[in-house]
Formats: C-alpha cells, sequence, structure tokens
C-alpha cells in the first residue's frame, strides 16, 4: 500500500509481505464465496421456476380430470341404476371411490416418503472442488 501511495509499482511474487498475501488471499476467498452463492441463487431460481410450471399445469390437469371423473361417476351410477336401485347403485360407486382414493393415498405417501430434498448440486460440487483445490495451494505452498 505504501509503494502504491509512493508512486511505485505494489510488489510481485516474493517481494509481497506476508499481510499483502493475506490480503489477496482474504479478497479473493470473499469473491469466490460471493459468486458460489450466486451460483446457487441462480441455479435454485431456475429449479424454481421450472417446478412452479409444472405444478401450475399438473393442477390445470387435475382440475379437468375431476370434471371427468365426476362425469363418469354418474354415468356409472345410471349404467348400474339399470340392473339395481338408484340408491344401491349409488353406494356401491361411492364406495368403490372411496377404496381407490385410499390405494391411491397410500401409495402417493410411499412415493412422496422416497423423495430426496431439492438442492443445488452443481453449487456444492463447485464448492467441494474450491476447498480441495484451496486445501492442494496450501499443501503445495508449505513444501
Amino acid at each position: 500500500m505504501a509503494d502504491v501511495l509512493n508512486g511505485r509499482q505494489p510488489s510481485t511474487g516474493a517481494d509481497q509481505s506476508t499481510s499483502e498475501l493475506v490480503q489477496r488471499a482474504s479478497e479473493q476467498i470473499s469473491r469466490l464465496v460471493r459468486d458460489e452463492i450466486a451460483l446457487a441463487k441462480a441455479e435454485l431460481a431456475e429449479k424454481g421456476k421450472h417446478a412452479g410450471i409444472g405444478i401450475g399445469l399438473f393442477g390445470g390437469g387435475g382440475v379437468l380430470a375431476m370434471y371427468g371423473v365426476g362425469a363418469l361417476v354418474a354415468t356409472l351410477i345410471i349404467v348400474f341404476d339399470l340392473f339395481l336401485p338408484l340408491w344401491l347403485a349409488a353406494l356401491i360407486i361411492t364406495v368403490a371411490l372411496f377404496a381407490l382414493a385410499g390405494v391411491l393415498a397410500l401409495i402417493g405417501k410411499s412415493q412422496v416418503s422416497k423423495a430426496v430434498p431439492p438442492e443445488p448440486s452443481a453449487a456444492m460440487q463447485s464448492v467441494k472442488a474450491d476447498v480441495d483445490e484451496v486445501k492442494h495451494a496450501v499443501e503445495r505452498g508449505r513444501a
């Protein structure tokens, strides 16, 4: 710093003092951490965008499927009414729907429990690589 104030070029290589080297390392580590955080934010934002679009489309399809299922249930009750009393036809279809809903809920629960939490895997790998590189650089510096 004194060199810069006196109009001389800052020292490089072996001429640098320990404090200059520590300051440079601190700045580089700060920049590295900020860059890694920015990478993680960008990756999670991209994943969140795709998840939001997918959930919206899935929800829209689900609403339309509910209307279709309602029409199918009404049709099945009408078909059963040809052979059985109306109340019995409606009861049979209702019990079958609840049984199917229970099976689907159990299958869904097992699938959700198998899901892994979302994580910024690319950013995590990059941080691990950075840490390894710093470790190797420190080891080379000691040798």
